[in-house]
């Protein structure tokens, strides 16, 4: 078996490490991206349900507590 050289075997850490940072820095990078979309969409579907509500009542649609309760005129 024949022996690797230091020197080569401290260049190959050193490229290996550097090549594993890299990639983490690209996931932390691309998992800061997601959760700002993520943050980015609830924003948006807590204004949605917002103006969903605010055209209800202008409307003068009231919501049901339950959507599947059947008004007291129609139980059997």
């Amino acid at each position: 078996i024949a022996e690797t050289d230091p020197k080569t075997e401290q260049e190959l850490t050193s490229v290996v490490q550097t090549l594993l940072q890299q990639i983490q820095d690209k996931f932390q990078t691309m998992s800061d991206q997601i959760i700002g979309r993520i943050d980015d969409m609830s924003s948006c579907i807590d204004d949605l349900k917002k103006n969903i509500a605010d055209l209800m009542t202008q409307a003068g649609v009231e919501e049901l507590e339950g959507e599947n309760e059947i008004p007291a005129t129609q139980e059997v």
